[in-house]
């Protein structure tokens, strides 16, 4: 039938261990900079904290997730687990831009009621942090490529990386200048790179989730390409979307001329299937063909036309 589910993305061969680890050293990382944050006053540390424990959420998602994922297919799921990973996305993001909301509430209350605020504290912990930040990023960086979950995880660990830097900048200017305004606008600048990130994500999850069409592609351009060939007068009743993000689907109604020989039909069939393949990447295609005179909107009632 010319499908194919067997892309290799560079993300096999990585050891589960690492997002485990990942999982453990941010939950250490998030008790430590919330006591910081708790002992110095700084609600940009404790912002920090907070997202660091969505991150660990987010990282252990990530690994039951990939775990799911991995089995095959069966009866009760005939394409596989494939989509679990897109599920732990989904909440990932979720939870995310929950946290973005309530920093941007807790940072705007700080603003018409501060704290006093101990610089070289916030520095000691947001320089910890930035340490962890870093070598966590590093170590899902090459996880990250070919997963939308894995993906998720490793943009959060780039984002505490970024918000780490801001946060010791602003202990420094804190503890040398006296600016505690600094701490609850870096705060906001967190939120809102969290929601602006998630939001994009969760858009494009969403859209796999739902069977949207890929961006990519136009429903009219595959008709348009698929009546050009040799032997095909009509396409209909197409339907393409994702099953992930790397395997894509379609199935249509495909007219052919006067009723040909079998042999002709898996031609035909095998035409079709190999342009989807190399000229749309669509290795999965479920096509139903008919004659000219025995078109579904010929045949009275629409049968087998459903949409």
């Amino acid at each position: 039938m010319g499908h194919d589910h067997n892309h290799s993305h560079g993300t096999e061969n990585v050891s589960d261990g690492v997002l485990l680890w990942t999982v453990i050293v941010n939950l250490g990382l998030s008790v430590f900079e919330f006591v910081a944050g708790a002992i110095s006053g700084s609600v940009a540390l404790m912002a920090d904290a907070l997202h660091n424990t969505n991150d660990a959420a987010a990282l252990l998602i990530a690994y039951i997730a990939r775990k799911i994922s991995r089995k095959g297919a069966d009866e009760q799921y005939t394409f596989g687990y494939r989509r679990a990973e897109l599920i732990g996305a989904m909440i990932q993001l979720t939870a995310l831009i929950l946290v973005g909301l309530y920093l941007i509430y807790e940072a705007v209350r700080r603003f018409f009621d501060p704290e006093p605020l101990l610089g070289g504290w916030i520095m000691t912990a947001a320089g910890v942090a930035l340490v962890v930040d870093v070598i966590t990023a590093w170590l899902l960086w090459s996880m990250s490529k070919g997963s939308l979950n894995v993906k998720a995880a490793f943009l959060h660990n780039l984002t505490d990386a970024g918000a780490s830097v801001a946060v010791l900048l602003g202990g420094a200017a804190i503890l040398w200048l006296d600016w505690t305004w600094v701490d609850p606008l870096i705060t906001l600048i967190i939120a809102g790179y969290i929601l602006y990130m998630s939001f994009g994500m969760l858009k494009k999850t969403s859209r796999i989730l739902m069977e949207g069409t890929p961006t990519n592609l136009s429903v009219d351009e595959i008709k348009e390409a698929l009546q050009n060939l040799d032997g095909i007068e009509n396409v209909h009743h197409i339907h393409v979307w994702e099953l992930d993000e790397h395997h894509r689907a379609l199935e249509a109604h495909v007219v052919i001329g006067e009723a040909s020989s079998m042999e002709e039909l898996e031609s035909i069939k095998e035409t079709v299937k190999t342009y989807l393949r190399e000229h749309f990447s669509i290795h999965h295609s479920t096509l139903e063909f008919e004659s000219a005179e025995n078109r579904c909107h010929n045949i009275k009632g629409g049968a087998n036309c459903s949409s």
